[in-house]
């Protein structure tokens, strides 16, 4: 029987509480355990009424394990379990959380490159407003267009031609034209009067 992943330690849980208090109580538990091992060495944890039984070796602790759990001990059953085995050489290599596999980085944050595959969306053909480019055309320096006829909720919207900035520097400048500002509907919503 391969014994080599087996720990040498055992735990007993739920041990009565006279084991930490009472010396004789204590020594007829430890001789429980030295019939396996003359060597084995006790942890008492009395806040967690455990007890943790080191032995030499893993065929000792695998024999009192088998022998002894759910044996009757003080009026109690003990249970026995096998401590964690915690290699040292893997431990410094296992300190730390590992990062998890490469190709599921991408969900945590984006890719310094797109994914393969990916293919850029082309772009929609821009909508143009033919007739407001014509108008526009036929306007000369100082005329204006009016884009959207005003109703009686909502104002009209007009474009001004500006100047040419390309004039000849001899010829006489219009003088500009003050800007008219727009007038606010006669309605006004009822709670706002």
């Amino acid at each position: 029987m391969d014994l080599s992943d087996l720990s040498t330690s055992l735990i007993a849980c739920s041990v009565h509480a006279s084991i930490y208090e009472d010396e004789e109580h204590k020594d007829r538990f430890e001789a429980l355990f030295r019939v396996y091992d003359e060597h084995a060495t006790f942890q008492l944890f009395k806040s967690f009424q455990r007890v943790q039984i080191n032995f030499s070796n893993r065929e000792a602790a695998a024999q009192a394990r088998i022998e002894l759990h759910e044996s009757d001990f003080n009026g109690t059953k003990l249970k026995l379990y096998f401590a964690q085995v915690q290699d040292t050489q893997d431990h410094a290599k296992n300190s730390y959380l590992a990062p998890p596999p490469p190709m599921k980085q991408f969900l945590i944050s984006p890719p310094a490159s797109p994914p393969v595959g990916w293919r850029p969306i082309e772009d929609a053909t821009p909508s143009i407003n033919y007739d407001l480019l014509r108008a526009i055309a036929t306007l000369g320096p100082g005329e204006k267009y009016e884009v959207h006829t005003g109703s009686e909720g909502t104002p009209s919207v007009v474009v001004h031609i500006c100047d040419s900035e390309n004039e000849d520097e001899g010829a006489v400048k219009a003088p500009k034209q003050q800007m008219v500002q727009t007038r606010r509907p006669d309605n006004m919503p009822a709670g706002k009067k």
